[in-house]
């Protein structure tokens, strides 16, 4: 089982590609960087829908809503 990365640690990761937003529409998943998806769920969430979840590629660790909140914060945008 893949180890869950520390808020650090995805705050230094929040540039690098590799990572898929996957929403209710399973074969409308979408991948590009943390930072991309991240902008994406938050405008999810601002319409009012789940945001969805974001997972590393080679690794398939999934962020939890709690943790997706919390790098919104970091990048500056209000929850």
């Amino acid at each position: 089982m893949a180890k869950n990365y520390t808020h650090e640690e995805l705050t230094k990761r929040v540039k690098t590609p590799g990572w898929r937003l996957v929403t209710r529409k399973k074969d409308k998943s979408i991948t590009d960087t943390l930072e991309n998806l991240l902008h994406l769920t938050h405008k999810r969430h601002k319409k009012g829908q789940t945001p969805g979840v974001i997972e590393e590629i080679e690794t398939a660790i999934e962020l939890e809503v709690l943790e997706i909140e919390k790098l919104w914060r970091y990048l500056g945008l209000p929850v």
